[in-house]
């Protein structure tokens, strides 16, 4: 099953899929991407630390599955 994730309060830029680089949608600012089953996606994000320290939630956009616990946090120091 495709899961829609999803990151609070920063944006990201997607880098590849399956080591393909992005491409089609993929380019520009997200906050939210489409992972295919058993399908890599790496992304990064830009942190200023004056701006944007602290901690952050992801999750996935399919309710139950947020509810069975695929959701988290990471801190930005």
């Amino acid at each position: 099953m495709a899961h829609r994730f999803h990151s609070h309060a920063i944006q990201w830029q997607i880098l590849d899929r399956n080591g393909t680089p992005a491409s089609g949608v993929d380019p520009g600012w997200k906050d939210t991407v489409l992972v295919q089953p058993g399908e890599t996606v790496r992304f990064m994000g830009h942190f200023d630390p004056v701006v944007n320290s602290g901690k952050y939630m992801y999750h996935c956009h399919i309710l139950e599955h947020e509810d069975a616990g695929m959701m988290g946090t990471f801190e930005v120091k």
